[in-house]
This record gives C-alpha cells, structure tokens and sequence, in this order.
C-alpha cells in the first residue's frame, strides 16, 4: 500500500468517523434537553466536524441534533440564523450561538453555572 493511498484511508475513516452522533447523544428537538446543551449539525459540515469532535474531548453533557433527520430542528436553526441552516448552531439554556468555537460554548456553560462570571 502507498503512502499516499494510506493518508485517504485513514482520512475517509476520520470523515466518516467524525458524521456519527456520539451513543446516547443523539437526539430530535422535540426530546433535547433545552435547559442543557444541545449541538445542532449535518453530516459532511466541516465545521460540525470540528466543534463536535473538539466537545468530545471535553466533560461536557450535550445532546446533537442532526437538522438534516429532523425538519422541526432545521426551522428551529433557520429562526436564529436568519433564514439560513447554518451549522453548527449550539443553545446553552436555550439560548442560540450561530457558529461557536469550543471555548465560547464552554464560556457560556460555565456563565450559564455561575452568572455572577
């Protein structure tokens, strides 16, 4: 086996690797727990791929919602997007981030914790 074909084996098992919602996290909007956190994505969104796998390093509990699998989901993130399914769309206590890095979910959880922050 090549070098090369090595690399796209392993980069296609990281892709596909990264599209799965984590057991026991995968949820639809009806069921997420809005009080908590909860990680709007899509498959094949690169940067779903990222926040999700950066949270997964993390203790932190969230549910993942896959707005392609759920239309009330994708209307949901088109109603604080502006019309548009952009993903990731992260709420902490119901409250929507469009876009946000690991470190700003995990400043508004820890904000959400302790307001006086």
């Amino acid at each position: 086996m090549s070098p090369t074909t090595f690399v796209l084996i392993i980069a296609f098992v990281v892709l596909v690797l990264t599209n799965l919602p984590r057991r026991g996290r995968a949820t639809s909007h009806q069921d997420a727990d809005h009080q908590g956190v909860v990680v709007y994505w899509r498959p094949g969104c690169t940067y779903c791929m990222r926040l999700r796998t950066r949270l997964r390093f993390t203790r932190l509990r969230y549910s993942e919602v896959n707005i392609w699998g759920d239309p009330e989901a994708a209307a949901f993130v088109r109603s604080v997007a502006d019309g548009n399914e952009t993903v990731p769309t992260v709420t902490v206590a119901g409250k929507a981030m469009v876009n946000p890095s690991k470190s700003q979910v995990l400043e508004a959880v820890r904000t959400q914790v302790d307001p006086q922050a």
